[in-house]
């Protein structure tokens, strides 16, 4: 499950530690909002029924994919400065 808040901090640490101000002449701030727009307002119909996603993200978003994997990118970032500090990986 990916945390969406947690996930879109992470997005925007991302972008700033790369020198990102804009993208393509967005600013990171808009860039946040319509991400959350994007995980937020997810919405589907499963057997007549309508559903709106409040946990994680759609699976089959490319969207979420990415986020997906700049959140892993944030856990690794952190496993990779434990084991250089405790210079152990068990």
């Amino acid at each position: 499950m990916l945390p969406q808040e947690e996930s879109l901090d992470i997005l925007i640490e991302l972008l700033l530690q790369h020198g990102y101000q804009k993208v393509q002449n967005i600013p990171i701030d808009i860039i946040r909002k319509l991400a959350l727009i994007i995980i937020k307002e997810n919405a589907f119909v499963y057997e007549k029924k309508f559903y709106r996603q409040v946990i994680g993200g759609a699976m089959g978003s490319a969207f979420t994919l990415t986020l997906a994997n700049i959140f892993m990118w944030k856990w690794e970032k952190r496993f990779v400065h434990r084991v250089k500090v405790s210079k152990e990986i068990y």
